[in-house]
């Protein structure tokens, strides 16, 4: 190889000479064979000036790099690297270099232009990108040209859509005449643009207060009601968005900090009720579609309701009780059938009356209540008239209306004279509509045992007459159904049947043959489903129905429907057959005390007792019940309501009891299903929906049962469990799965301790329950590992330290495992730990020497690990007194044993503290004869 001055001198003519590939390869050779910094710098700012000339500008800059690491003011080669950087459009690392540049040559005028053209290319593209956004306008620009190709626009539509999403992006698109083009691109009227349109207004809404109030002014709220009212489903999904969206910001819903705009006071009150008041419009509007009509009445049930039940604030529900009830009692008394009715879908009269029942849920006092149930009174009676039928039949619906709602304003209406009358007299018109509304009616009313009694009394011949005669296939169903909830009307109780032996089974086959029928209408079978929730209160027919393979799927694939008023039907029979709803144990002394004193007592069918319980639960299991929850789970919140949820969640309880079918829900979806029953609903559903995921976390693995992120969301719902408030068998659950979690990853276990479990996992550990102490300290022997749970037990002023000790001392071996793990890990992470444990109790050394003993070699290796750590601490005194008691000889034979594979951790870690204590000169090796 050459000499390196040589070859660089040989490359600096050839440059001059224009013959730039040769001077690139001397320059590379002399690089090869230079050892001195100083020349090495030169070549290779030499060599820079080459790939300058041959347009390598990434080479260029990189060369000239090196020469700066060796002199940070090297002008030459800082200012071929600023040429490098610009072409490669690095303009803000290019000036930087410059400006070096002129610092050191603040006369040159070379480096003072080229300052200059910089600091001017950087303001103008700066003034691109913030102010005119031509990616914004080049979007928009797309979007409007009817002649460009459709993947470009759906592109261009996407990215303005994500663009939205982001604030600064939000931002960019508001300040360059967004808003108004936005509208021209609703005003196209074509689907894929008013959607793009739409989503992109409720991405700048999202959490920006002042932002979402100018939109309204600009958009106006009358034009996005027109929005919402079209007949499009997605369209109006996406409209109600937005409308949630606004809602949110206006509100602080979406309790995001968004640093300077908090400080601005907006006022939104007067958008925010402007808002309210269209809604209520929409919902008795006549040119609002029936989906539109569905997203007015969900945003009113979201957002009337208060979101803190604490707050005495109701003014926003008076507010739409006065100014909306009569409009969702219209809703409720729509008959399809008739001329001249609303726009409506199979969901709607359902969603009014979950928004009626929430509206009267906000109520806080008697007059409020009164002026509710008067609105309605009066509404009734207006419509009410002997000689209009059409006025009739609606005034009736509306009551089977209300008492899907607000049962008690309902119970109290059909309990005023004639009403239930009429409605046996207009199961006895000739006209079907008459007598379909009639029955329904009928059927919402018998929810009470008076009612019930009244009907059999007055109604029951007249259904089955019109069972029998009608040819109208929805009214057969319909009469069937009313005859199911009369059979039904004693409960579970086997003593309280209404109807003759058999009747029920027969009412039952014949639900059952008209929901296994596919050529019927969803809403028609829909009623198949009812009669079978009433009918399976008796065992007999819950046997029978979870035997008909057949019709549980047939009940499994409409749950999974567009129509999702089924759910509530589908999750009472479920409830129905499991038997998985409350049930106070009757205590024997009662039982007699009742008989003697005449009073009745409920009997239990045969059929109702654990061993049939369970094979119906395996019978469900192999039809697919899993998968079907799973489903109805995902269901809008306006149709599953928190009584649906704790009945779903109280399925998932009985579905859970046996370990062997566990595996089978994970593998359907059920874990993933059972999270949001978990955090929302009743107490009683949200402590049933834990329980359940307590049995299948204790056992699963983690990542499998409860994929992704899901998995850090079930911390929260265990933690719950471990509440003094829940039982013994809820505890317990909850501390093995938590085992599982904290054994599964750091992070988890910072998650456990994040929601505050480690106090109530403590107190378990003091609880007489063996297993439950056992659960607990298993749990604490996993977390141990965390240096914040270390710390409290190395606090001084608690029992902590003294309790693991203690246990440890205890006769059941697997709470001695647990206890002695934690002890291990402890002592190996915190030494300080090791001297503590000999102050925390005089017992301290016995209970070692004894589990060093055990005859379990769990037990047996684990505390031979603290005695490692013992004597590891830094601690001689410690170490000494360990060596000079019985724990030598213990050490000894154990270490002296021969080789076994069921017990050689053991084994090994004697050895291990006979070679540590050898170490620490306490010990000493037998003498060996020369």
């Amino acid at each position: 190889m050459g000499d390196p001055i040589q070859l660089k001198d040989e490359g600096n003519k050839h440059f001059q000479a224009g013959e730039i590939e040769i001077a690139i390869e001397c320059y590379t050779k002399a690089i090869k064979g230079c050892k001195d910094k100083k020349v090495l710098a030169v070549i290779y700012r030499n060599r820079s000036a080459c790939y300058l000339k041959k347009e390598n500008y990434a080479n260029a800059a990189s060369d000239a790099s090196k020469a700066i690491d060796v002199d940070a003011a090297d002008i030459k080669a800082l200012y071929r690297r600023c040429q490098a950087l610009e072409k490669l459009g690095k303009l803000d690392m290019a000036f930087k270099d410059v400006q070096r540049c002129a610092t050191i040559e603040p006369k040159n005028q070379t480096f003072l232009e080229t300052l200059r053209r910089l600091g001017a290319e950087i303001q103008a593209k700066l003034k691109t990108t913030f102010s005119t956004d031509s990616r914004v306008q080049n979007m928009f620009d797309i979007l409007l040209d009817e002649e460009m190709e459709k993947d470009k626009r759906e592109k261009a539509a996407n990215n303005l859509i994500v663009l939205s999403r982001e604030d600064a992006g939000a931002e960019r698109i508001f300040q360059n005449n967004g808003v108004p083009l936005l509208l021209t691109m609703i005003e196209t009227g074509k689907q894929e643009m008013v959607l793009a349109a739409v989503r992109t207004l409720s991405g700048m809404c999202t959490g920006h207060k002042a932002r979402a109030m100018a939109i309204i002014q600009m958009v106006s709220v009358d034009k996005m009601c027109s929005i919402m009212a079209v007949d499009n489903e997605e369209i109006v999904l996406a409209t109600c968005n937005l409308f949630q969206c606004i809602n949110d910001s206006l509100t602080g819903e979406d309790k995001k900090d968004y640093g300077k705009e908090e400080a601005l006071v907006l006022d939104a009150s007067k958008d925010l009720k402007t808002i309210l008041l269209a809604l209520v419009e929409m919902v008795g509007s006549k040119k609002v579609s029936g989906h539109g009509r569905d997203q007015a009445l969900n945003l009113l049930s979201k957002n009337v309701p208060r979101t803190v039940k604490k707050s005495k604030d109701n003014s926003k529900a008076l507010f739409t009780i006065d100014h909306g009830l009569k409009k969702i009692l219209k809703v409720c008394g729509q008959v399809s059938e008739l001329p001249d009715q609303l726009p409506m879908t199979e969901n709607t009269q359902l969603i009014a009356s979950v928004l009626l029942t929430r509206l009267y849920d906000e109520l806080s006092c008697d007059p409020e209540r009164d002026n509710f149930r008067e609105i309605c009174n009066e509404y009734i009676n207006s419509k009410i008239d002997p000689n209009d039928m059409d006025r009739t039949i609606h005034a009736i619906n509306v009551i089977s209306g209300l008492l899907q709602g607000p049962f008690d304003v309902g119970n109290a209406l059909v309990g005023r004279q004639g009403i239930m009358e009429m409605m046996v007299a207009l199961c006895a018109s000739e006209r079907e509509v008459d007598q379909m509304v009639a029955v329904e009616a009928l059927i919402h009313s018998a929810s009470k045992m008076s009612r019930a009694s009244f009907i059999i009394t007055n109604g029951v011949s007249l259904l089955k007459d019109l069972y029998k005669k009608t040819k109208n296939e929805k009214i057969k169903i319909r009469s069937l159904v009313g005859l199911c909830k009369l059979g039904s009307a004693g409960g579970d109780d086997y003593s309280l049947r209404q109807f003759a032996e058999g009747s029920t089974e027969k009412l039952a086959k014949q639900c059952r043959k008209w929901l296994c029928n596919p050529k019927i209408d969803t809403k028609t079978r829909k009623w198949a489903i009812e009669g079978l929730a009433y009918l399976t209160n008796d065992a007999d027919v819950k046997d029978d129905f979870v035997e008909d393979e057949i019709a549980l799927k047939a009940m499994f694939d409409l749950s999974k429907s567009t129509d999702k008023t089924i759910i509530y039907s589908v999750a009472c029979t479920l409830v129905n057959c499991t038997n998985c709803y409350d049930k106070k144990d009757i205590l024997p002394e009662l039982v007699q005390l009742a008989k003697f004193s005449k009073q009745h007592v409920p009997e239990q069918h045969p059929k109702d007792k654990k061993d049939f319980i369970d094979q119906r639960v395996k019978r469900l299991l192999k039809a697919g019940i899993t998968s079907a929850l799973a489903v109805m789970v995902k269901a809008d919140n306006s149709i599953l309501t928190d009584q649906t949820k704790e009945m779903l969640s109280r399925v998932f309880l009985a579905l859970t009891d046996d370990p062997k079918d566990r595996g089978t829900i994970v593998a359907q979806g059920g874990g993933k299903a059972l999270i949001p029953l978990a955090l929302e609903g009743t107490e009683a559903g949200k402590t049933k929906a834990s329980h359940a995921i307590a049995r299948i976390a204790a056992i699963s693995n983690p990542e499998l049962a409860f994929p992704g992120e899901r998995v850090y969301e079930v911390v929260r719902p265990l933690v719950g469990l471990l509440h003094t408030d829940k039982d013994g068998m809820q505890n317990y659950e909850a501390l093995r799965s938590l085992t599982n979690l904290a054994g599964f990853s750091e992070k988890l276990r910072v998650k456990i301790i994040k929601e505050k479990a480690i106090s109530d996992i403590e107190n378990y550990m003091f609880e007489d329950h063996d297993q439950i102490r056992q659960a607990a300290t298993e749990c604490m022997c996993n977390l141990i590992s965390c240096k914040e749970v270390q710390e409290r037990f190395v606090s001084d002023g608690n029992d902590r330290l003294k309790l693991l000790v203690l246990l440890c001392g205890e006769d059941d071996e697997n709470l001695q495992i647990a206890a002695a793990g934690a002890l291990a890990m402890l002592t190996a992470a915190q030494k300080k730990t090791c001297n503590k444990i000999t102050l925390v109790t005089t017992q301290w050394l016995e209970i070692l020497q004894r589990l060093c003993l055990h005859t379990n070699p769990n037990v047996q290796h684990r505390a031979l690990v603290i005695v490692y750590n013992m004597l590891d601490s830094d601690n001689s005194e410690l170490a000494k007194k360990l060596m000079e008691c019985e724990l030598l000889e213990i050490l000894s034979v154990i270490g002296k044993a021969e080789n076994n594979p069921k017990r050689q951790q053991a084994i090994d870690a004697a050895r291990t503290c006979l070679v540590k204590a050898m170490d620490l000169g306490l010990i000493k090796p037998f003498a060996t004869p020369s």
